[in-house]
């Protein structure tokens, strides 16, 4: 992900954000750059870049109070948030923290956004559902908090479907008397 902000400048190109614009390194990121620099590391071409909050929000409008948008079901503005010792929300340009389950009477914490020029807000239940990576035509149903416990404790859906994938391959692999053994030692596992 450091390469591809700061080294080489793709990310920050893919999302069309001018160099006037773009954050400055992050003080606890600059020593990381410059040896990455100096190592001449250069990331595997096949490699996806790292997913970052901007990347799963991407064509996302910024949500409404009103929440009127018959296009994006789930995606109000949820009033309040504010970051707190330990617990100050998921910078738009890195990788999301993990989403919290409960909603424990404390405003802020990791399901806020925190914007390029420090301001925080919760994620919509739309954009949490984003960054696991539920499809947008995903519904969810019942309260904000609620609906983050659920998407707190879910599993992304990319991950499960490169588990149950290879699951599915490894299956495939074997005949009936070599499935039942499989079962009967992941019982005892």
């Amino acid at each position: 992900m450091l390469e591809d902000q700061w080294i080489g400048g793709e990310y920050w190109e893919r999302h069309e954000i001018s160099k006037r614009a773009r954050p400055k390194i992050p003080t606890r990121q600059v020593q990381k750059i410059a040896n990455l620099k100096r190592s001449n590391f250069r990331p595997m071409l096949d490699a996806k870049p790292w997913r970052t909050v901007r990347d799963a929000l991407v064509g996302l409008p910024e949500p409404r109070a009103d929440g009127v948008d018959a296009e994006l079901y789930n995606h109000r503005f949820q009033a309040g948030a504010r970051p707190y010792v330990g617990h100050t929300g998921s910078p738009i340009d890195f990788p999301a923290k993990a989403l919290k389950a409960g909603n424990h009477g404390v405003p802020g914490g990791e399901n806020m956004l925190v914007k390029s020029d420090g301001k925080v807000r919760y994620f919509t239940v739309r954009e949490a559902a984003r960054i696991q990576t539920f499809p947008d035509g995903y519904i969810f149903h019942g309260s904000w908090s609620e609906t983050m416990r659920q998407l707190g404790n879910a599993v992304p859906v990319r991950l499960a479907h490169v588990i149950a994938s290879s699951v599915g391959v490894e299956l495939a692999g074997h005949d009936e008397r070599d499935l039942k053994r499989l079962v009967k030692r992941l019982a005892r596992a």
